[in-house]
């Protein structure tokens, strides 16, 4: 059976869970920011709940790869070096071009119109932030995730499982809300689609693939920008 991924609600989930839900978006979207390290107490207080339950939503969290404890230094929200990230996205692009290649030969026809509509959401969503970000719910909501679930191929889920997608999740977000990325992307979606929907298995592997070098190459050129900024300054 593929593994799943599913949205807690804030206001109907287990008192844990919502915590944990809670923690999750604030570390993908970047309010609890890349590498800070995590005050148990101080959220504790934030969320008003006990440690023993904050402390079972940060386990969930260490098994999702967003945060690491030690004995030496607590726990810190995940960072990626930069060439960690780079590998984190070429291994995304290779997974997803796969999964995309198989979501054309696997997915229903009910499934295809179901991302449309999934894909007009995100539009208005994307609206709804005067296209500044384009932020997507996990599991059922994320555009990714439905394609790889399409492809059939549980090895693949399990592998998102693992964390590598909350990882990729975290850190689209957060280049997403830094470049005029978000309506360009959602119409590589549509492209996508069109391919998975004409069954062109060969079409959607190379679009979703170059859909996530373009990201990757992004991530690149600010890199060097940066080098660059600080070379000048020093």
């Amino acid at each position: 059976m593929a593994p799943t991924f599913n949205y807690i609600s804030p206001t109907t989930a287990p008192l844990t869970d919502r915590i944990f839900g809670l923690l999750q978006d604030a570390i993908i979207k970047g309010e609890i920011r890349a590498g800070s390290k995590i005050s148990e107490p101080e959220l504790a207080k934030t969320y008003g709940v006990s440690r023993g339950t904050l402390r079972e939503a940060l386990s969930r969290l260490e098994e999702r790869h967003l945060i690491i404890r030690s004995p030496n230094h607590g726990a810190r929200v995940i960072s990626l070096s930069y060439e960690e990230l780079i590998e984190t996205y070429q291994i995304r692009e290779a997974l997803g071009g796969l999964g995309c290649r198989l979501a054309a030969q696997n997915m229903t026809d009910e499934e295809i119109a179901e991302l449309r509509q999934l894909l007009d959401e995100h539009e208005k969503s994307i609206e709804e932030d005067n296209g500044l970000s384009y932020y997507q719910k996990e599991g059922e909501f994320d555009f990714h995730y439905r394609v790889l679930q399409g492809s059939r191929n549980n090895r693949l889920l399990t592998i998102l499982d693992g964390g590598l997608y909350q990882l990729i999740r975290m850190y689209r977000y957060q280049f997403s809300t830094a470049s005029p990325r978000p309506y360009q992307a959602l119409k590589e979606h549509r492209r996508i689609v069109d391919a998975i929907e004409e069954r062109d298995a060969e079409l959607a592997d190379l679009l979703m693939r170059r859909h996530i070098r373009t990201a990757r190459i992004s991530v690149e050129e600010r890199h060097k920008n940066a080098i660059a900024m600080e070379n000048s300054n020093g």
